[in-house]
Formats: structure tokens, C-alpha cells, sequence
């Protein structure tokens, strides 16, 4: 049978055998008029006064959107959200469009163009988070867990503070949007280390859809809420972009709701684990780099078995990718128990080090094997995962390797998008 995986752009068809099972959420369309949709979000909010009656003219206004390496339509989202604050008396002058970059690599001014059109950079001030620059922070004190906490200054010193962002299942902070457009996307290096640090990503609740309980999500929430976000613009998609619903007004409320509602389409039970496993990050921009696909494949290693293989498409236009710590993380620590070890030295801690976590501990679970034609087979190996040139003869060839007398193979074309789980898991 032929599959269509979500991978780069333009997807990824592959030939898989015919008792392979497809796991992907339920479809849901997209809405007929997504202009038409969010004014009427910002009119009508979830547990909060209309936009309008949150800001007066002279307010400085700061809007924190998403940055590139998500697929947030805030070139759809932006404009809606820009006229009805202009609307309200709010100067063009006075709004700052922040990119949350959490500890991202700065865009380019070709992708900040591409991610918010040319009408956007050429008429607003369009600023970068810099989590690594102390010019830029200012401390809120520490946290519940005893973190300390810096944000970006802008944030802190505006008027009107709104959060945008899209709504999906997140593999250690349960769903994206909501409270992470303050922690980790504009905080400091130092509180993104301590809030996805060795201990918290390995807590039993920072998982795929859970937030309360979750010690990720709640340091989350508190930090956002010691920023007082005046109001909150959130989407859910679908696997075609399109948006499929949006969640404004109140930051906790709201996001409450968009959570719940991609969880009925979202969450898919499995009767057992899979021997084989086919996955992906989900395609552009969401699989531009290595780092990145993390995510499909712990998406994938839900529902496969101990000694089972996972298969993972991911484009990787953007490598490794270079900057940031995760290959250099890797390579020190050599094997995946040898970076789990080097994560557990006391005292330690890198940026990055929660992904190379959550990928040890997959592998130490099951085999990781990664298809990418913008990785080569020597930077696949140093990632510490295996390489595969043809997803269907690397399946064929785990197959005539033994991986299960009958085997249970599934593909997952939608990757983390999907919250896929065995039935027997669930309490």
C-alpha cells in the first residue's frame, strides 16, 4: 500500500505493506472565513471582556508571535489582530511584534517576511527575543519550584501584553500555545534550562497532553501569569494549515478550551504496541531540522514495543541543525545511556540537553531509524541514530529481520500532530 507521510513541503509517498495500520487524528475541515472567524474571537472572547475594551489609545501594546520553526498562520492571524487594535485607537506606532524565539536561532529577514508578510515588517516594529542577552531581561523573582525567572523586558514594561500561537499535543508541556509564548519563548537561558531540566522532562507527567499535574505546564502558567498577559489569540489547524478553530480572551481559560478541543480529534487509542513504527514531525516547517523531529519520535515510541523499531521522515532543510548544543550534547555523551549519564553529573546543565533526554530514552526503549534528504548518513550516525535510504526497504528489511512473528506495523503520516496511546496505558 502506498502512504502519503507529512515531510518537507511537499510530502512523502512510500510503499508499506498491506497489514500496516494507519494511526492520525480525525480529520476536522477547515473554517470557511478565518478572518471572519478570529474577529468575531476577539469580539466575543472566552472568559474575558472583548479586545477593545482591554486597551485605550496611548497603550503600548507588545504582541508575542511564534517563530519559524512553527507553523502558526500568523501571516493569517496577525493582520486580523493589527486592524482591530487600529480599530480600537491603538497607533501603529506603539505596537511591537515580538518573535518568541525561546533559545531559537533569530530569523532571517527573508523568513520573518515569509512567516508575517511584507505589509507587517515594512509598517510595525518587528523585534527578536534574544533569551542569551541580559540587556533584553528583566528578573520576576523565582518560581514556586525555586527557579529563578528573567523575561523579555519589552513584555514586562508594555501595557497590553497579548500572546499568539497555535494550539497542538506537546511531548513534555502537554499542549503548545497558551502560558509557552512566555516560558520558554521569551524567557532567559537560564529558566528555559531549569524548566525543561533533567529531573522535570523526566517527571512521569510531562507528557503528551497533560498540563495540570504536569510540573512543566504549571512553572509554565506561573510564569506567564507573573507577566499579567492581557489577552490571549490561539488557533488549532489542521493537517492541511488550515484553521480549524480559535480560542481568545483570557490566557488560562482560553487555552483550556483550544486544549480540549484538539484533544477529541487529536488522541487515538491503539488495541497493542506496534512492532514497526512510521512516523513524521509533521512536514515544514515543523521537521526543518534534526533537533526538531524529536518529537515524531517520541510520538512514535507511545505505541511501539520494548526492542521495537521506530522509522521517522523528517526534511531537516536546516541540518542538525548547527547552532544550539544538541549535537555536541550527542557526541560527548557517545551512546544513549552515555548521554543520560553525562545529563545525570551533578551540577550539569546545557541548553538543549532536554531533547537529547528525550531522545535517549526513546532509543533505550526502541531502534531509531531516520529518512532525510537533507541529512546525510554520517550526520544521522553522529546524531547517534541510524540511517535509512528507502523507508519501505528499511521496513522490509526489519521484517526479514525478525521484528515480530506476525508484525504489527502502523504508520503515523501526521506525526506529533497525533496523540496516539495503547489502550491498556490509560488508567
Amino acid at each position: 500500500m502506498n502512504v502519503t507521510l507529512a515531510y518537507g513541503h511537499s510530502g512523502l509517498t512510500v510503499e508499506l505493506p498491506d497489514q500496516t495500520d494507519i494511526v492520525q487524528s480525525r480529520f476536522v475541515p477547515g473554517l470557511t472565513d478565518e478572518a471572519a472567524a478570529i474577529r468575531a474571537a476577539l469580539c466575543e472572547p472566552i472568559g474575558s471582556p472583548p479586545l477593545a475594551q482591554k486597551v485605550r489609545p496611548g497603550d503600548k501594546v507588545v504582541i508575542v508571535h511564534s517563530d519559524i520553526t512553527r507553523p502558526t498562520p500568523n501571516d493569517r492571524m496577525l493582520p486580523v489582530l493589527l486592524a482591530a487594535l487600529e480599530a480600537a485607537g491603538i497607533a501603529r506606532a506603539d505596537i511591537t511584534l515580538l518573535n518568541a524565539l525561546g533559545t531559537h536561532r533569530p530569523q532571517t529577514d527573508a523568513e520573518l517576511r515569509t512567516m508575517l508578510g511584507d505589509q507587517i515588517v515594512d509598517n510595525y516594529r518587528c523585534l527578536q527575543h534574544n533569551a542569551f542577552d541580559d540587556n533584553v531581561l528583566v528578573p520576576l523573582g523565582t518560581t514556586s519550584r525555586g527557579n529563578p525567572v528573567r523575561v523579555n523586558r519589552l513584555l514586562v514594561e508594555a501595557d497590553v501584553r497579548i500572546l499568539t500561537g497555535f494550539i497542538e499535543p506537546h511531548f513534555f508541556a502537554g499542549f503548545s500555545g497558551g502560558p509557552k509564548a512566555v516560558l520558554p519563548a521569551l524567557a532567559g537561558a537560564e529558566s528555559v534550562l531549569s524548566n525543561h531540566g533533567r529531573d522535570m522532562i523526566g517527571h512521569a507527567q510531562a507528557t503528551w497532553g497533560v498540563t495540570e499535574g504536569n510540573p512543566i505546564w504549571e512553572e509554565m502558567r506561573e510564569v506567564a501569569l507573573m507577566t499579567n498577559p492581557t489577552f490571549l489569540l490561539n488557533v488549532t489547524l489542521n493537517a492541511h494549515k488550515q484553521i480549524t478553530g480559535v480560542f481568545a480572551g483570557d490566557m488560562l481559560a482560553a487555552h483550556k478550551a483550544g486544549c480540549e478541543f484538539v484533544r477529541q480529534s487529536a488522541m487515538v487509542a491503539v488495541d497493542t504496541p506496534y512492532d514497526i513504527v512510521v512516523t513524521t514531525n509533521s512536514g515544514y516547517p515543523l521537521d526543518q531540522n534534526l533537533y526538531q523531529t524529536v518529537k515524531g519520535m517520541s510520538a512514535a515510541s507511545r505505541v511501539v514495543r520494548k526492542g521495537g523499531a521506530i522509522i521517522l521522515a523528517g526534511a531537516c532543510q536546516d541540518g542538525l541543525p548547527d547552532h544550539g548544543r544538541y549535537a555536541a550534547l550527542l557526541k560527548e555523551g557517545g551512546t544513549p545511556q552515555g548521554v543520560l549519564d553525562l545529563l545525570a553529573r551533578p551540577g550539569f546543565g546545557e541548553q538543549d540537553q532536554w531533547q537529547v533526554q528525550i531522545q535517549a530514552q526513546i532509543q533505550l526503549h526502541a531502534d531509531v531509524y531516520v529518512y532525510s534528504q537533507g541529512l546525510t548518513s554520517q550526520q544521522i550516525q553522529a546524531a547517534l541514530l541510524k540511517p535509512s535510504a528507502d523507508i519501505g526497504e528499511t521496513v522490509a528489511r526489519l521484517l526479514q529481520n525478525g521484528h515480530g512473528h506476525a508484525p504489527r506495523i502502523c504508520a503515523m503520516p501526521e506525526g506529533p500532530q497525533t496523540i496516539a496511546y495503547v489502550k491498556e496505558r490509560i488508567a
